[in-house]
């Protein structure tokens, strides 16, 4: 049976049913990495390199010479409109559902059309398309003639989890259209396949040549490679430590959200692979540096390609790391894929191939593949952040008492105008939807007792030298950890965590205080102790801040230095 597949990328849903003895004849994508790899793995295919929208439109006579007819068309239109990670899930979804419904166009004109052989179709995407597509499409919705209807979400059209069916990934996506339910090989979660099996089995990753061996592919256990014939795998991308640093707190102390592991945890699937190569970010994937505990890298290619459960000899045309990335992480894991073409060719009554068939194509000549192999990839560099961009909104570091938590924002600035407010808030909950934010005025009428105020007082003369106007907090927060450090100024998170070592001395002299709540008069009229003294120290720090003189106005007390006024 033959296949055809829209919005292909790299062709990881391709490649599930060429593993099952699929021949897929057609791929259309219009990112010209995407349809160079999946050119070059399936290699007796046709990729067009196009819009799916414009070939949705195209005339019947068009259309139907440029697209072959198949029994199966398959396709995964472009997720990051219907993500929850783009901008919380709340981001424009008017050019993801046009996309989504040009596909459903191609499907509905080949099911539809006299004489056709179409006989399963499957779209792949984010779980939180199911919010956005429809059960059913009239040729009318779909801007076509006739008086059909596309029936879209079937009995068997909900979420797989990718960890079920093989794949060493706990990857969600939604599944929908006119295919048979695909078999679990996998039944319970103690079985999954555990992320240090895939690291385990390709070695880790060497920046030189030395000890040559045979590695079999944790994936297809039939399918063995030389070590330095496998792509991509032979390089070390480390972190710098600015970046992983940022990513730890993101991870172990974000927010609304809950603790994730840093590094890894080897111990379970990984997470669900991106499309985007960050190191920094709370999705970022981060690796133990080999017998290192404070150094981290970013996994490999061929780690990440593992995970996914492509082939050993899969190859991903890129011309660089963050590109080849992305044509991982944009794919349809090809085990995944595989279990709904072998559900098709077990109705079919079609044989499926014993063991890995080996790709067709031969790569050792290849002048188009750029290796990353004993590439030396320097650390990423620490580049200052431009003043109308720079958003602030964090929590005094790891402190959070029954979901209460103390954030300094610049949030309320207008950035265009380039003027600056640093504002402190007390949020409430987990989970964005859940959120509270109070904002206390009077926190003079904080019963914190006077020892605990004298302290504050203590405190507040130790750093109040070191405070600058708000519009030189910004210059501040915009320059590197580099240059703060070498300038000895403090910033937001300098201030931050100077207030969290405060609160660690006040919490130490009296460890009765932890489960103390105090009452006060606004909402929300009950806080922790250590929260209230948050908020108490916090909100004096920056009415300093806001109470302090322009800079043309501040007394000789006061020099220059790059622009930035610091006291002296």
């Amino acid at each position: 049976m033959k296949v055809a597949d829209f919005f292909c990328g790299a062709g990881g849903f391709s490649e599930g049913f060429r593993l099952a003895g699929f021949d897929v004849v057609f791929g259309v994508d219009k990112w010209k990495p995407a349809v160079i790899t999946h050119e070059k793995n399936h290699p007796d295919g046709e990729v067009y390199y196009g819009d799916v929208e414009e070939l949705s439109n195209l005339s019947d006579e068009e259309f139907h010479s440029i697209i072959p007819d198949t029994e199966i068309i398959i396709g995964s239109p472009p997720c990051v409109a219907f993500s929850n990670s783009n901008r919380s899930g709340k981001g424009d979804k008017s050019l993801g559902i046009r996309l989504m419904e040009s596909y459903l166009r191609i499907v509905a004109r080949k099911k539809f059309k006299e004489n056709s052989i179409l006989k399963y179709w499957i779209l792949e995407n984010v779980p939180n398309l199911q919010n956005y597509i429809k059960d059913e499409y009239t040729a009318e919705e779909l801007g076509l003639k006739g008086d059909f209807t596309l029936k879209v979400r079937n009995e068997n059209s909900k979420e797989y989890n990718s960890k079920y069916y093989g794949v060493a990934q706990n990857r969600k996506r939604f599944f929908c259209g006119e295919f048979p339910t695909p078999q679990e090989i996998i039944s319970s979660d103690e079985k999954v396949i555990p992320l240090k099996f895939i690291l385990e089995s390709l070695g880790h990753p060497k920046e030189e040549k030395e000890g040559n061996r045979t590695i079999t592919d944790p994936n297809y256990q039939d399918l063995e490679m030389s070590l330095f014939s496998i792509t991509d795998h032979h390089y070390i991308k480390e972190i710098a430590q600015f970046e992983w640093e940022k990513a730890e707190r993101a991870k172990t102390d974000k927010g609304y959200m809950g603790k994730m592991s840093f590094p890894e945890d080897l111990n379970k699937p990984s997470r669900t692979i991106m499309a985007t190569l960050s190191s920094s970010a709370r999705e970022s994937l981060i690796y133990q540096y080999k017998n290192h505990n404070n150094r981290f890298r970013s996994p490999t290619i061929r780690e990440v390609a593992s995970i996914m459960s492509f082939p050993l000899d899969y190859r991903f045309y890129g011309d660089s790391m963050p590109v080849k990335y992305k044509l991982v992480g944009n794919a349809v894991p090809p085990k995944l894929s595989f279990a709904f073409a072998r559900a098709i060719a077990e109705k079919e009554g079609f044989p499926i191939p014993e063991g890995y068939p080996k790709l067709t194509l031969r790569f050792e000549e290849d002048k188009e593949f750029k290796e990353l192999n004993f590439s030396k990839l320097p650390m990423n560099i620490e580049k200052r952040k431009k003043m109308d961009k720079a958003r602030y909104k964090y929590h005094i570091p790891y402190l959070k008492v029954n979901t209460f938590r103390v954030e300094l924002t610049n949030h309320h600035s207008d950035f265009k105008k380039g003027e600056f407010v640093w504002d402190v808030e007390i949020h409430k909950s987990q989970g964005v939807q859940n959120k509270k934010v109070f904002q206390p005025k009077n926190v003079d009428a904080f019963p914190l007792g006077s020892v605990w105020e004298e302290k504050v007082g203590m405190f507040l003369k130790t750093i109040e030298r070191q405070l600058v106007p708000s519009l030189e907090l910004q210059k501040i927060y915009c320059m590197t950890q580099k240059e703060r450090d070498a300038q000895g100024l403090m910033g937001p998170d300098e201030i931050l965590m100077r207030v969290r070592n405060f609160i660690d001395s006040i919490l130490r002299e009296d460890n009765n205080l932890n489960e103390q709540n105090i009452k006060i008069e606004e909402e929300p009229n009950e806080l922790p102790f250590s929260i209230a003294l948050g908020y108490y120290v916090l909100t004096k720090i920056m009415n300093k801040v806001l109470s302090m003189e322009n800079i043309e106005n501040l007394s000789d007390e006061g020099i220059l230095t790059e622009g930035l006024f610091i006291y002296r």
